[in-house]
């Protein structure tokens, strides 16, 4: 199994989110360009539970959501572990198999119906290779790259630090919109905790 490191998203969640959320208004000067990357995106409906890459595999495809949610989680021997939610505006892909053509460490997975749109690695990479020729692209994504790195090193920081109560409460304060929207077992397996411990600690803060 791979599952020496941990993933991150934040390189493509970064560069994707830039590019085709405020690429027209923020950077004028790829406007002529907006056509044709346009085309390199593909739009798909799915319904829940359809996974989108299987761990193990090569990634070949970034995804940004329009509508829906996605996770991604680890197979730990035979266990469903939770990494990540990803919800509207936000893109994923296992960027460690995207980039560097290894088996992916995780399975993408839609949690809801999902509407997303699509990228393949040959066409962001020619975006890519664009864009970071204009310097306030590149000082842009690099500024996104690192504050998305800092959050992550926070996430795992308190991750370590907290007790399973802790977590579910930061949970709840800081990003209330999983609670609501995330089946229970899935949260579960966020926090490191068994659906029942998961119920006893909802019983307690309520």
């Amino acid at each position: 199994m791979y599952r020496k490191h941990k993933p991150d998203f934040s390189f493509f969640r970064t560069l994707t989110f830039m590019l085709f959320e405020q690429f027209k208004s923020a950077f004028p000067q790829l406007k002529d360009k907006w056509d044709e990357y346009s085309t390199y995106l593909h739009r798909i409906e799915v319904p829940a539970k359809t996974v989108l890459l299987r761990e193990g595999q090569i990634s070949k495809k970034a995804f940004h959501i329009e509508k829906g949610c996605l996770r991604a989680w680890i197979n730990k021997g035979g266990k469903d572990i939770t990494f990540q939610f990803f919800f509207e505006k936000e893109t994923i892909s296992s960027a460690e198999s995207f980039r560097k053509n290894i088996p992916s460490f995780v399975t993408i997975e839609s949690v809801e119906p999902c509407i997303l749109h699509w990228i393949s690695k040959s066409d962001l990479v020619k975006i890519m290779n664009e864009a970071m020729e204009i310097p306030e692209i590149r000082a842009s994504l690099i500024d996104g790259i690192f504050e998305r790195h800092f959050n992550y090193t926070r996430q795992l920081v308190s991750f370590i630090t907290q007790n399973p109560k802790e977590r579910y409460l930061k949970l709840v304060k800081e990003r209330p919109h999983i609670v609501l929207r995330v089946p229970q077992h899935y949260i579960a397996s966020y926090l490191g905790i068994t659906p029942v411990s998961l119920s006893r600690i909802r019983n307690s803060v309520s």
